[in-house]
């Protein structure tokens, strides 16, 4: 056997409890899908070659997302949908000739870790395992397969509507996870048999298969829990987002992070943030960004996305920011948007400033350039595709629609009216 890994992911489901038309793997925690947690924990292992995406509900939309994001996954359809092993059979042509081992996964469990993945395979390999399933162990674990061990061996996994009563007392039960001897289990998907409670092709009935040839089969127990919390309802779906950004805040405030309110604050997996950086109360912060160190970013702050900003910066209350880069020493403190920008560094936005960067009609989003140590005054409005040079004042109020040169003074304020005794 080669040390060659690959990946199957179970993402054909529709998801019914959901309630939505969209597909279960494609709902999204902090603007990145459900699938995409998956695939990106199977990736920062370093250690796996190919992903296998096995589809079926919203095929086509499924396919889209994994082309255009995922270089080394594909997708695999499911017609028509007969039970958890019937996937993974999907694949066999995939790996006709592959010899090495297979890890298994579904497709709606975002919390999972590169971290546990890479244990999982390590206890795999140094067990000389054919076939091992990860487990985890609830005080009431209704609704999961249990776990039926042969000693300290695994002998098979019995489905809760297919369990006895004294099975359905074990509280260890299959968390989904497998890592499996392809060469020698792939043989177990044809020869897997449906007469059960539901009439599918169980993937757990390929330990039974497996024991039932002598194979070595194995049980790996995950330290926590809340890494295999899978997602079938919105109710499940806040739930994970709960716990993953509790995970997440924990991990900035170990790394010098000084969080004000951890009930209010939401940032995503994907945010690096500095130390000493304070970011204050109700600040919420998706897709991939980069904090520098001693920045303060809130209260009231929406962070979008592909932000990256440097040391010493100010991100204040209302202020929006996506698609854009805002160098060291920058303020942008009361109610602003920037968008498709790059900002210099000593730069102050004054409060109600933005950056005009969609045209609604051609769709066409471009981009504001405002170079170091330039004022905006307040209220004043940047109409892309524009650049401000250095060191330049914006006057309040003004329409900017062309570039501004270094040094320079740009307003497009009407003349002040008096009228005298108009209130009188």
């Amino acid at each position: 056997m080669t040390n060659e890994i690959n990946a199957v992911i179970l993402a054909a489901g529709k998801g019914t409890r959901m309630k939505s038309d969209k597909s279960k793997v494609l709902h999204e925690i902090f603007g990145k899908t459900l699938l995409g947690y998956v695939l990106d924990a199977i990736n920062k292992t370093q250690i796996i070659k190919n992903s296998y995406v096995i589809v079926g509900h919203q095929a086509d939309a499924v396919t889209e997302f994994v082309t255009k994001n995922y270089d080394n996954a594909q997708t695999v359809l499911q017609s028509p949908q007969l039970g958890t092993g019937h996937a993974v059979s999907m694949v066999c042509p995939c790996l006709e000739n592959f010899d090495g081992e297979v890890l298994i996964l579904c497709g709606d469990t975002p919390l999972v870790t590169s971290e546990t993945i890479k244990k999982f395979i390590k206890y795999h390999k140094n067990q000389n395992s054919d076939i091992t399933v990860m487990s985890a162990i609830f005080d009431n674990p209704s609704n999961y397969g249990r776990i039926i061990r042969n000693g300290e061996n695994l002998a098979a996994i019995v489905e809760e509507k297919d369990a006895t009563t004294l099975q359905k007392e074990i509280k260890e039960f299959n968390a989904g996870i497998y890592c499996i001897n392809w060469s020698k289990v792939k043989s177990a998907f044809s020869e897997l048999k449906n007469n059960n409670a539901q009439g599918e092709y169980y993937l757990t009935d390929i330990i039974s298969w497996g024991v039932s040839k002598g194979l070595n089969t194995n049980v790996y127990t995950i330290e926590d829990n809340s890494e295999i919390f899978g997602i079938n309802s919105k109710i499940h779906l806040a739930q994970a987002t709960s716990m993953l950004n509790q995970k997440i805040l924990q991990k900035h405030l170990e790394n010098g992070v000084t969080i004000v309110d951890t009930n209010s604050v939401w940032i995503s997996q994907d945010t690096e943030i500095g130390a000493d950086t304070v970011i204050f109360p109700n600040v919420y912060i998706t897709g991939k960004n980069k904090i520098g160190n001693n920045c303060k970013i809130g209260p009231f702050a929406h962070l979008r996305g592909n932000v990256e900003i440097e040391n010493n910066v100010k991100i204040g209350n209302f202020v929006e920011v996506k698609n854009s880069k805002i160098s060291s020493n920058t303020n942008a403190c009361h109610l602003t948007y920037i968008g498709d920008s790059e900002i210099g560094s000593g730069v102050n936005i004054g409060a109600g400033t933005i950056t005009a960067n969609y045209n609604h009609f051609t769709k066409k989003k471009s981009k504001t350039v405002i170079k170091d140590g330039s004022s905006i005054g307040s209220n004043s409005v940047l109409v892309a595709p524009v650049t401000i040079g250095e060191k330049c004042s914006i006057g309040a109020g003004s329409v900017i629609t062309k570039d501004v040169e270094d040094k320079a003074l740009a307003l497009t304020r009407a003349a002040l009216r008096t009228v005298e005794n108009y209130i009188k």
